[in-house]
């Protein structure tokens, strides 16, 4: 009997050891669930169509305008030449190469556009579209389509295309001067063809001029990255909003990346440019006949002006223009028109571009440390011969 009690205490012993062991590793066991349950019911999935706002996220304004940014695919034919009649001579290419041998493949070139219609108006870039024989649209939503030229404008580089699909999706144009120096902006466009690309970056100036880049120029600077390809396509805003045409970047190499300085043509300008454009075929500009250069303080004193006198300096005017009729002298310092202030050459050739030809305007010049104003009749601006 003895023996019976000391083997149940035994057990009972061993028994209580091993329940407390379970207890303290894997209460789970005792509990009747497993490891695999328990980890599951602590996740929480968000589901895909949850409206809750992404913070840091621009897909909404991207989402908004990527469908109405295009690419352009151009092609040019290039013309043969004659097959030298040496060229056979072996002596004849170890001498002279294989330069004179025909060339067969067209030229191809590739840039970006943005829809600002639904009746399939194109913005994009002049030297996109240049020379080109053949322009390919290709959609974001895969469809492509052989477009027209409606026209060109060289000296602000912004071309109007035309296609005829159906239920095309149409940009919105920001408020004029919409962009300030600060706010986030997204350039969207085919950089080096890899297909449409969203980048992300800043307004870092607006108003850049005096860059050599086009003859008119009043650009949004931005570092958001704008890579060849990329030209033609469009600078928005987080809410998706047109700010401006991308147009060119700055880059040691000819053809290279982006360094984080890019240049698109404000929205407003290339709104006025297209809308010229549709109705007439071309743009006309204001035009008075003179030659300028900029006002600098050791040109005032020469001049006995104040120090701080700021316009541009007449140095020409050609006979029988709107200038010459209009009293316009040279020495002449240019310091309004029609009282919005001159402050450089450049600001003068954008005031006196946005005239309407055969409209009058008030010019204010100082002279001899005087001022005056003059009325002449504006006339339209001559067609520039092509820069090489």
């Amino acid at each position: 009997m003895r023996k019976l009690w000391l083997t149940f205490c035994q057990t009972a012993t061993i028994c209580l050891a091993a329940l407390f062991v379970i207890n303290t590793l894997r209460p789970d066991l005792l509990n009747g669930n497993s490891p695999q349950s328990a980890i599951i019911t602590t996740v929480k999935q968000l589901s895909s169509d949850s409206a809750a706002p992404r913070a840091g996220s621009y897909s909404d304004g991207a989402k908004k305008a990527m469908p109405a940014v295009v690419n352009i695919f151009t092609s040019q034919a290039v013309k043969l030449q004659q097959r030298h009649p040496l060229m056979d001579d072996p002596v004849f290419r170890y001498f002279f190469g294989e330069q004179s041998e025909a060339q067969s493949q067209p030229s191809t070139n590739l840039g970006s556009g943005v829809i600002v219609s639904e009746s399939g108006y194109i913005l994009t870039n002049s030297h996109v579209v240049e020379a080109a024989d053949d322009i390919e649209v290709a959609l974001a939503d895969t469809r492509r389509v052989k477009a027209k030229v409606v026209g060109t404008d060289p000296e602000s580089d912004l071309a109007v295309l035309k296609i005829d699909l159906p239920k095309l999706p149409a940009i919105t144009f920001a408020a004029p001067d919409g962009a300030r120096v600060g706010d986030v902006v997204l350039a969207i466009g085919n950089p080096f063809g890899v297909g449409q690309t969203v980048t992300m970056g800043i307004v870092s100036a607006t108003g850049r001029t005096h860059l050599g880049i086009n003859t008119f120029e009043n650009f949004i600077q931005t570092d958001a990255a704008i890579n060849p390809g990329n030209s033609g396509g469009a600078l928005v805003d987080v809410n998706g909003n047109l700010l401006g045409i991308n147009t060119a970047i700055y880059s040691k190499t000819p053809g290279g990346a982006s360094l984080g300085i890019g240049f698109a043509i404000p929205a407003s300008t290339a709104k006025t440019v297209m809308e010229q454009i549709i109705q007439t075929g071309s743009v006309q500009r204001g035009w008075i006949g003179v030659g300028v250069q900029e006002m600098t303080r050791e040109i005032a004193e020469s001049f006995k002006m104040p120090a701080s006198t700021r316009g541009a300096l007449i140095t020409e005017v050609f006979r029988g223009t709107p200038a010459d009729r209009g009293g316009i002298k040279v020495g002449d310092v240019l310091v309004a028109v029609d009282g919005k202030p001159v402050t450089d050459s450049s600001t003068m050739l954008n005031l006196i571009a946005a005239l309407t030809p055969g409209s009058q305007t008030v010019l204010r010049v100082m002279r001899e440390t005087k001022e005056i104003e003059l009325k002449v009749t504006v006339g339209k601006r001559p067609k520039q011969p092509r820069k090489e």
